[in-house]
C-alpha cells in the first residue's frame, strides 16, 4: 500500500542503565524494521531525538542483526539520518504520524520529555497517528490532553510487559515498571505471552509490546494513516 505520507520517528538520546554502568540507547530493529516498511510504502521519514545529532543504539541490538538491521544500515541515506536526528524541540515542520522507537534509553529521556509531550498531546489531538512500540510507549506516561486527562487514559495500549522485564533482569534497574504505570493512567492494558508479536490500535493511536512486533507495529500505522 503506497503512502505519501510524512512520518517522525523519534528515538532517544540516552545511553546509560540508570547506575549500572552498562550502555544502552533505542533497539535498532525497532528503528530498521518500521523505517523501511514507511519508505518502501512511499513515505517521507526523518528521525529526532532529545538532543539532536548522532543516536546511539543499544549494543546488544547491534549483536547478531536480522535481515532489516542490515538492510537499513547498507541505506546510506538511513543511516545519514541517524547520524544527524533533529532535535526534539526545534522541529520545524508537521507530520502525519510520530512512532517512538522502543530501547531502555526511552524510559529515562523520553518518559519526562516536555518538549516530546507537548507535541505528541497536539498531533493526537489534531488526529495524527501516534504510534510506538516496546519501551516507546514510555514517551506517552505523562502526555496529558487539553483538558487534562491522560493520553491513554481509557485507550487500548500494550507496551513491553512487567514479564518481560523481569526476564532480561532489568526490573530493578529502570526507572519504573512501564506496564504498571500505563495501567495507573487508566490504559486498557493488553498483552500477548512473552516475544510474541502483539499489537493494539485505538483509533489513531498505534503501540507494540516488543522488537518482534516492529514490522507489526509499523503496518498498524500505515493503516492508520490510509
Amino acid at each position: 500500500m503506497a503512502i505519501s505520507k510524512r512520518i517522525l520517528m523519534i528515538v532517544t538520546s540516552h545511553t546509560q542503565l540508570g547506575a549500572s554502568g552498562t550502555k544502552t540507547g533505542f533497539w535498532l530493529e525497532e528503528l530498521a524494521a518500521p523505517y523501511l516498511e514507511f519508505t518502501r510504502g512511499g513515505a517521507e521519514v526523518d528521525i529526532a531525538s532529545p538532543n539532536g545529532g548522532r543516536a546511539a543504539a543499544d549494543p546488544k541490538s547491534e549483536d547478531d542483526p536480522p535481515a532489516a538491521v542490515r538492510d537499513f544500515l547498507a541505506d546510506e541515506k538511513a543511516v545519514a539520518k541517524l547520524g544527524a536526528t533533529l532535535k526534539i524541540s526545534e522541529l520545524s515542520r508537521d507530520y502525519d504520524a510520530y512512532f517512538v522507537v522502543g530501547g531502555h534509553g526511552v524510559m529515562w529521556d523520553l518518559s519526562d520529555n516536555s518538549a516530546l509531550a507537548a507535541l505528541l498531546a497536539q498531533a493526537y489531538a489534531g488526529g495524527r497517528v501516534v504510534a510506538a512500540v516496546c519501551h516507546g510507549p514510555a514517551a506517552l506516561v505523562n502526555v496529558r490532553l487539553a483538558d487534562g486527562a491522560y493520553l491513554v487514559a481509557g485507550k487500548r495500549v500494550s507496551a513491553f510487559t512487567n514479564e518481560e522485564e523481569a526476564a532480561v533482569g532489568l526490573d530493578k534497574v529502570v526507572p519504573f515498571a512501564l506496564e504498571s504505570v500505563l495501567r495507573a493512567r487508566g490504559a486498557r492494558y493488553e498483552a500477548a505471552p512473552m516475544w510474541a508479536s502483539f499489537v493494539v490500535r485505538d483509533g489513531n493511536l498505534v503501540t507494540g509490546q516488543n522488537p518482534a512486533s516492529s514490522v507489526a507495529v509499523a503496518q498498524a500505522t500505515i493503516q492508520a494513516l490510509s
